[in-house]
């Protein structure tokens, strides 16, 4: 990317809409923007793109806001773009807490959470599952017990907008200067929550079925700043949750696991027929659930055709590149001689 100017302003991207962006400067003034013809010319990879959350330098002309740099991220959360394209997208930047919300009842789904966790940890962001609407079951404290055995060292709140039950213990985690992520599917519940940290009804709503699950309303993901002075990244329901890179997040999130498997006979353990595996003996004693081993296998084979994709797209993509370079060479040359 091109080297910053030190004369250009350095902004927060806090909306995306296609191809344009809305950045905010110090003085909390928003304004839209779009990419400089340099910055697109450079551009190699989705990843290389603004994301909401991240932050930018800019310069003016004819009256808009070019974007021509974006600063090194500290972290991002990262998913693979749904179908078969061997993509990344970036749904949030330099964020420091990732708010998973999953909806009381019947949205509660362990290995959807795990999904979600894996790529938060990946992010470097501090997880934290909420399961909304609590008012509408009897024992919320088991659906909580429940996610916290996919969960290790994650908080999990049981939350309700209409009784105000977790909210404290949210409003708590976002400090000023803290940014977090909102991510969850749709209807359960997200812009209700925006709204009730936000003390306003900013973020549009549906309403609710008569079975208490809720409507998608959130169209882009936007940066909204919150009372406290922290900042809050509200995003779409996710239909698909697909992995992209996450060795370290797959090792936080299955941690149990990891854990159990430093006492197995074998470094490599696969846990699956070898002797002495410790992870098999947990599945065997009923202190590891088998179906939170199975989930483990499940992701670990993903991530490994993931990446194998990945390397596979990185060639194809070397190998393009290289036969344009000889391709101009070839006409230059033929171009010097005739």
């Amino acid at each position: 990317m091109p080297e910053k100017d030190s004369s250009e302003p350095t902004v927060r991207v806090v909306a995306h809409f296609r191809d344009r962006y809305v950045v905010r400067d110090e003085s909390g003034a928003d304004r839209d923007a779009v990419l400089s013809g340099r910055f697109r010319h450079q551009v190699t990879t989705g990843e290389d793109l603004p994301a909401v959350g991240d932050w930018v330098d800019v310069s003016e002309g004819d009256g808009v806001l070019h974007i021509r740099t974006v600063h090194p991220r500290r972290g991002a959360f990262r998913r693979k773009v749904a179908g078969d394209t061997t993509q990344v997208q970036i749904v949030a930047a330099n964020v420091d807490l990732a708010i998973i919300a999953t909806a009381l009842p019947g949205d509660v789904n362990l290995r959807r959470i795990e999904r979600y966790l894996t790529l938060a940890w990946e992010s470097g962001a501090t997880p934290l599952v909420v399961l909304t609407k609590c008012d509408l079951v009897e024992n919320p404290n088991a659906e909580v017990a429940s996610v916290r055995t996919v969960a290790p060292g994650v908080d999990v709140l049981a939350i309700s907008t209409m009784t105000g039950a977790g909210l404290s213990e949210i409003r708590a985690l976002l400090q000023p200067g803290i940014t977090a992520v909102l991510l969850g599917s749709s209807g359960v519940g997200k812009s209700t929550l925006v709204n009730a940290l936000l003390g306003a009804e900013r973020q549009r709503t549906a309403d609710v079925r008569d079975d208490g699950a809720g409507r998608h309303t959130t169209t882009h993901r936007e940066l909204l700043e919150l009372p406290g002075g922290a900042s809050l990244i509200d995003t779409p329901g996710m239909r698909e949750l697909q992995l992209w890179s996450a060795s370290d997040g797959f090792e936080s999130a299955f941690d149990d696991i990891a854990s159990l498997a430093a006492e197995c006979r074998f470094r490599d353990c696969a846990h699956d027929t070898e002797p002495g595996c410790a992870v098999r003996g947990a599945v065997e004693r009923g202190s590891l659930d088998e179906s939170r081993l199975a989930s483990w296998h499940d992701l670990r084979r993903e991530l490994a055709y993931l990446e194998r994709k990945q390397d596979a797209a990185a060639a194809a993509a070397m190998l393009g590149q290289t036969k344009s370079v000889t391709r101009l060479l070839r006409d230059r040359r033929k171009e010097k001689y005739d």
